[in-house]
């Protein structure tokens, strides 16, 4: 549970140009070079309009998984499970700015107080049933051994870490160690994978899309079918 810009070396489609642009506007935003065609950023803005948003309030408690509300079926491996509050193994993600903005979360800043996912020591699985281009989510307390895969087919096809989108956050409990990172792809995906080595990755808030992630400003982004 434990920002700077760094090269990203991706292709210039048109989702990296919007992303180069917002250098000079003050956005986080890297690409991983493990992972050519992906856009990573991590912003006040929270989701873009039009991602279908899901604040996973509707999963059962416990490692046994489930559908969401939206349709993602949920699963766990390890001691990985939906959970509300904290403990000596996971603690909520820290809501601040707009990072709740459309999930049904108090205006208030404070520890998320719904339902949130953690990976334990293992992992939890999003799939999203068809191809998508973009994801976003409320990732609290990371780590550097916290780890995002996404998949195709069962295929992985790309992953994001820590130094991706922050530095050395060290599993900050607080508003500094909480970030939505949002995530393009030139690829399909359709699972997300939140897994960990120690305790833990913990995640709320999913939006997703089959549209192409475009960041056009400090606070805003947009999808472009």
């Amino acid at each position: 549970m434990s920002g700077g810009i760094e090269n990203w070396g991706m292709q210039m489609s048109m989702i990296t140009k919007f992303a180069a642009a917002l250098i000079g506007l003050g956005v986080v935003a890297f690409g991983n070079a493990a992972s050519a065609g992906i856009t990573v950023t991590a912003n006040i803005g929270g989701a873009p309009t039009g991602a279908i948003l899901d604040n996973l309030n509707a999963l059962p408690l416990g490692g046994s998984g489930g559908t969401s509300a939206t349709g993602i079926a949920v699963t766990f491996t390890g001691d990985g499970q939906a959970v509300t509050g904290q403990t000596g193994q996971y603690a909520p993600p820290y809501l601040s700015g707009l990072n709740g903005t459309g999930f049904g979360n108090a205006p208030i800043p404070g520890q998320d107080n719904s339902v949130y996912l953690t990976s334990g020591i293992g992992s939890t699985t999003l799939n999203f049933g068809s191809n998508m281009h973009y994801v976003g989510l409320l990732w609290g307390s990371v780590d550097a051994y916290n780890t995002l895969s996404l998949y195709s087919l069962g295929n992985l096809v790309g992953t994001i870490i820590e130094s991706d989108f922050a530095n050395n956050v060290n599993g900050d409990q607080g508003t500094n160690g909480t970030y939505y990172v949002n995530i393009g792809t030139t690829f399909a995906f359709d699972t997300l994978v939140a897994s960990s080595t120690h305790y833990a990755f913990e995640l709320d808030n999913i939006a997703y899309s089959p549209d192409q992630y475009c960041p056009t400003s400090v606070t805003n982004c947009t999808l472009v079918p």
